[in-house]
């Protein structure tokens, strides 16, 4: 056992060797963690390997380099960044946050990153563990996996293997995240962890993983609850013979023919060429994802989503939500939509409803938003096609099998950028972390009022931990909030006032019904 408030450096001994971490704030922190072994050379596009371990006392004060991604200088408008050097290949390392090193079994949070499948680390200071771990007496741990070209490509020529003999995954970036998973069920006892209590939680793309993992048959013996923050199950999820014309579409990207050449090329090299298959992949009115997860039936049998409504995937715990705005992160601030018409709306929404729908869907778009624009019935649209209703149909689909499913949408908006981000995707992450102090850099959240967005912050964090604690999110600062059902579809309402409302997205719902008609 250590003393976390005394100035020793913390000690662990692992399996795979000792670890020397740190206290900071009243913590022990150990960063840097390595899960698995380096993806390099050979490696590069291979299931993520055992790690062998290491000799003497290995030092864990630093993070490790995040997985290469794009990386634009000066960052961007609304989150000012979402991945900062160092990037390296060498990215497969995790973090861990715990009150005390000790075998008090405290219940496990592990975080993963969104990015749009293509950016993010679990190194940066906004997903930092130590909020959760302070506030909550839990034990956080945040990982890197690998993203973009090098996480989300795999090749028919890879005549590897995973260590069941079977065929190679095409989610190399699952693999990572599983593996991860299989450090934290066996070491984290060290670190006065509970293996038998880990929820796993996502944001986004993040969201996406946590239930793809959930779905894969190893899921009952590696966490029993799931947080899933906006996961965009609105996607396509498709299917290795169709992934592969956007695999050779990068290769011809990347100039070359085959993954040889392509594993001869240093990283840099590689994230350039997805900035071309970004170009290749692109549609009007359409979130764009160059790199998708692919249903392999090795690593990933069903859609993300699907996934939680069957086998031992149902009986996991889980609270899942949406922004009320969350389009309006990826599209508000584009010149080119904010002067979209309503003719182009009605082409969009007719690629979803059918020509002879497309006018009635998008009056009734108009009216739910008095003074909407074309472009304010196109980010209604997107949201509720790759988020909003989604969600709802899962949450639909586990009350009907009688599974727990806690439902909420955030409709807190950010002033930032005159208001025209709204409640936007993202902007729920300061107020589940409580961290408005690491979002300085983050344009998101200018503007908020400390008291509004401090009690609102209390509220969620306090959700969140109590859920990662016992499976309920409700505590005493907040009204009671009933799991969704089919008869109530009870959903809180996260804002300056938070309330639980029945059937929050019912207009939404209703209107979507007409999608699966025949057109």
């Amino acid at each position: 056992m250590n003393d976390t408030q005394g100035h020793a450096p913390p000690v662990v001994r692992l399996p795979a060797g000792r670890l020397r971490g740190e206290i900071d704030g009243g913590l022990a922190v150990f960063k840097g963690v390595p899960y698995a072994a380096p993806p390099v050379g050979d490696l590069r596009w291979r299931a993520a390997r055992p790690h062998p371990g290491w000799d003497g006392t290995r030092d864990a004060t630093a993070y490790g380099p995040s997985s290469p991604q794009m990386f634009m200088e000066g960052g961007d408008p609304v989150l000012g960044g979402h991945g900062f050097p160092p990037f390296d290949d060498d990215c497969l390392t995790l973090n861990v946050w715990t009150p005390a090193v000790d075998d008090a079994r405290r219940p496990v949070l592990v975080w993963i990153h969104g990015g749009g499948f293509v950016s993010g680390s679990g190194t940066l200071p906004i997903y930092s563990g130590e909020t959760f771990a302070r506030d909550g007496d839990l034990v956080v741990v945040t990982l890197n996996y690998r993203v973009g070209p090098l996480g989300y490509l795999s090749f028919d020529d890879d005549d590897d293997e995973d260590e069941a003999g079977e065929e190679h995954p095409a989610n190399i970036w699952l693999t990572d995240q599983l593996a991860a998973l299989r450090w934290v069920r066996d070491n984290i006892a060290h670190f006065g962890g509970d293996p038998e209590a880990i929820t796993v939680a996502g944001q986004s793309g993040g969201a996406m993983s946590t239930a793809a993992l959930a779905g894969h048959p190893e899921a009952q013996t590696l966490f029993r609850r799931a947080i899933l923050q906006s996961p965009p199950f609105g996607l396509h999820i498709p299917t290795r013979d169709d992934y592969r014309r956007r695999v050779s579409a990068y290769l011809e990207c990347a100039g070359v023919k085959t993954v040889d050449e392509l594993r001869q090329l240093p990283w840099p090299q590689l994230v350039e060429a997805a900035g071309g298959l970004f170009a290749h992949t692109m549609r009007w009115g359409y979130w764009p994802t160059p790199f998708l997860p692919v249903r392999d039936d090795v690593t990933l049998f069903r859609h993300p989503m699907e996934a939680l409504l069957h086998g031992a995937a149902a009986d996991l715990d889980v609270l899942i939500g949406w922004t009320r705005e969350e389009a309006n992160f990826g599209f508000a601030l584009d010149r080119g939509y904010a002067t979209a018409t309503r003719e182009q709306v009605l082409g969009r929404i007719a690629e979803s409803f059918g020509e002879g729908a497309a006018a009635d869907v998008y009056a009734e778009y108009a009216r739910s938003r008095p003074g909407a624009q074309p472009v304010d019935v196109l980010m209604d649209l997107i949201t509720d096609e790759l988020f909003r209703i989604p969600c709802v149909k899962l949450a639909e689909g586990r009350a009907a099998l009688g599974r727990p499913v806690w439902a909420y949408q955030f409709d807190f908006p950010t002033p930032a950028h005159g208001g025209r981000l709204a409640a936007a995707h993202c902007l729920e992450l300061p107020f589940v972390f409580a961290n408005f102090d690491k979002w300085s850099h983050a344009p998101l959240v200018e503007g908020i009022d400390p008291a509004v967005g401090e009690g609102l912050a209390r509220t969620m964090h306090q959700a969140w931990i109590a859920f990662a604690r016992t499976g309920d999110p409700n505590h005493a600062d907040m009204a009671a909030w009933d799991p969704y059902r089919s008869d109530t579809r009870t959903t809180m309402r996260f804002d300056s006032v938070t309330l639980p409302v029945d059937d929050l997205a019912g207009h939404a719902r209703r209107l979507h019904q007409r999608a699966l008609a025949p057109k």
